[in-house]
């Protein structure tokens, strides 16, 4: 198993829903570079369940940073984050029998039969956490910088939130909230529309829209390491994530070249472009404009339907009927993540154009 991502910036992810701990080893970040930790605490309370729109698993996510910073300042060397685990229940998760949309049956074949099943293992949104305590610090070393990442749930089911306009006005706002929509007459209603979903025993999925606003033009390396490639490399990390685009993205197949060409001008001596279609990016580099991203998360898999499946000892037919605390959707809770992936993929990009002095 490979758990390692990043050039400049590497990071290292460990631990299983069920296990004792999970945690996040950084490694490349130069010393001296302040660790925020209210900050570190904020985004993981980003990421917690609540109400009825949530997992009924509630754990205080409660981080230890065990190496790699000294009086608040990193110093140098790898740095290591774990959060325990405090809350269980091994009991509801049965091994034999798969469940639909998990990768409980392909983590099954790929590790014969070794693989830690309880709550879905390694490969469960519970190792989620350590990526927001990691990104945590790469969200701030960007904004120390001006450059500022937000993002609002753009879709839920057929229900639909505004779109950027202000941007960092509106990134403010993603940023202020739990559940980060910019229309707030939206949020009762997606709220309202997940509880009847989960009321129904069922689950529903939506989009995400970020934005990454002042990001110096220049930055990425094309073919391989391009902003595209490598921002949809760590996003599509995330198990739920199942598409990703960018600014027009697929609804460039409905329009000629003439229709959404960004076309150039000076603004205020600066060149920019009249349009954003290209979501601030060209060639695979950042052309200075806001950086757009949309991605698709799925409906939870976990659901109390009964389902088919089929029995992994006997290898016969069978059916499913889950136990346990499952979310009737993530979304919400995954929009921190998100801008922990975009974050720490971007600063991995930026060191290799400026090196890590640029992060003092």
């Amino acid at each position: 198993m490979k758990s390692v991502i990043g050039k400049n910036i590497t990071i290292t992810l460990y631990g299983e829903s069920h296990g004792q701990a999970i945690g996040i080893i950084v490694d490349g970040l130069p010393a001296g570079i302040n660790i925020n930790t209210d900050f570190m605490q904020q985004q993981l309370d980003k990421r917690k369940p609540k109400g009825n729109i949530s997992t009924q698993r509630h754990e205080q996510d409660d981080f230890k940073i065990t190496s790699g910073v000294f009086n608040g300042y990193t110093t140098g060397t790898p740095l290591h984050i774990t959060i325990e685990n405090k809350s269980q229940k091994s009991g509801d998760y049965t091994p034999e029998l798969p469940r639909p949309s998990h990768a409980d049956y392909v983590a099954h074949i790929k590790y014969n039969g070794y693989e830690d099943y309880r709550g879905g293992g390694h490969f469960s949104g519970r190792i989620t956490a350590p990526i927001v305590a990691a990104g945590s610090i790469a969200i701030d070393i960007l904004r120390n910088k001006g450059i500022y990442i937000g993002t609002h749930i753009k879709k839920c089911q057929n229900i639909k939130d505004r779109d950027f306009k202000d941007y960092k006005t509106d990134i403010d706002i993603c940023n202020s909230k739990y559940f980060a929509v910019l229309d707030e007459n939206k949020e009762k209603e997606m709220i309202t529309h997940i509880e009847q979903v989960g009321s129904d025993s069922d689950s529903v999925g939506g989009i995400l829209e970020t934005c990454v606003l002042n990001m110096p033009v220049g930055v990425g390396e094309p073919y391989f390491y391009s902003i595209e490639s490598q921002i949809s490399h760590y996003l599509f990390s995330v198990g739920a994530v199942k598409g990703v685009e960018f600014g027009l993205g697929f609804d460039y197949a409905n329009y000629r070249g003439s229709e959404v060409n960004d076309q150039l001008e000076i603004n205020n001596k600066n060149i920019t472009t009249t349009t954003n279609n290209n979501g601030g990016i060209n060639g695979g580099i950042s052309n200075g404009m806001p950086i757009i991203i949309r991605c698709v998360i799925k409906p939870t898999p976990s659901i109390f339907k009964t389902q088919n499946t089929v029995n992994l000892k006997t290898m016969e037919n069978t059916t499913i009927s889950l136990v346990g605390r499952h979310d009737p959707a993530i979304f919400h809770r995954a929009r921190v993540v998100i801008d922990s992936m975009v974050a720490l993929a971007l600063l991995d990009l930026l060191v290799e154009k400026y090196g890590e002095g640029w992060l003092i």
